[in-house]
Order: structure tokens, then sequence, then C-alpha cells
């Protein structure tokens, strides 16, 4: 197995757009449209503490992650590839490693059912979006 990384096969635009979309995603997920109230409560933490907290620095650093991640799936799924590949690959990575690390880590630290659920498939739906944005562009 080749373990090097060729930068230069990154399409740095599609890597831009589907960290975007995941971002984008995930401000809907967790906003009151969605789960925000649920995930507030499994959480324990009230509304209060939320808009108290440094909004600039968690959803820069988020948004960095974001692209961090969609770096290494890129190269994960090559160049290759198509939409039906890059979500697939999406959905293989977030039920194979994510979904059983979290699942792991759920158990250990007792959070509930819930919310691995809520933040599971938060995951899952966001590496099949950002694999099929990859994989087609």
């Amino acid at each position: 197995m080749n373990f090097a990384v060729n930068f230069s096969d990154i399409n740095w635009l599609s890597v831009i757009v589907s960290a975007l979309a995941a971002f984008v995603f995930g401000i809907l997920w967790y906003s009151s449209l969605l789960f925000n109230k649920i995930w507030l409560k499994e959480i324990k933490l009230s509304d209060e503490e939320i808009k108290n907290s440094n909004m600039v620095m968690i959803f820069g650093t988020t948004f960095v992650l974001n692209i961090i991640g969609a770096i290494a799936l890129d190269l994960l799924i090559g160049k290759e590839s198509t939409f039906l590949s890059g979500l697939l690959t999406g959905l293989y990575v977030s039920v194979a490693w994510i979904a059983t690390s979290f699942g792991i880590n759920y158990l250990y630290t007792r959070k509930s059912f819930r919310l691995y659920l809520i933040d599971v498939f938060y995951y899952i739906v966001f590496f099949a979006v950002m694999g099929a944005i990859l994989g087609a562009w």
C-alpha cells in the first residue's frame, strides 16, 4: 500500500465546497428546526450557555476541521470517482469508523443512545454528502 500523499491530486475547489456544504448542513441539523432542543437537553447545556460561547472560534475551528476531513476523504475517494462511489465511500467511512468510534466512546462516557443517534446520523449524512460532492466533481 502506498502511503505517500500527493496533494496535487486534490481538487481544492471541491474540498472547499464539500466542507462548506457539511458546515451548512451542521447548522441546520443542530438548529431549532431539527434537533437543537433534544441535543441541548442530552448534552446538558442551556441556550444561555451556548449564547455565551465563543461562536466565532467554534464555527471557525469547525470549518477548518471540515476542510481536513474533506481533504482526507478526497484522497481516499481518489481521482477516478463518481457521485455514487463518493457517496458510498462517505457512507462507509461514517458507518464503519465514525459510528463505531462514537459508539464505543458513548458507551464508556455513559452518553444516551438518543444523543448517539443524533450525532451519528449527522456524520453519516455529512460524509455521504461530502463524498458525493467530492466524487461527482
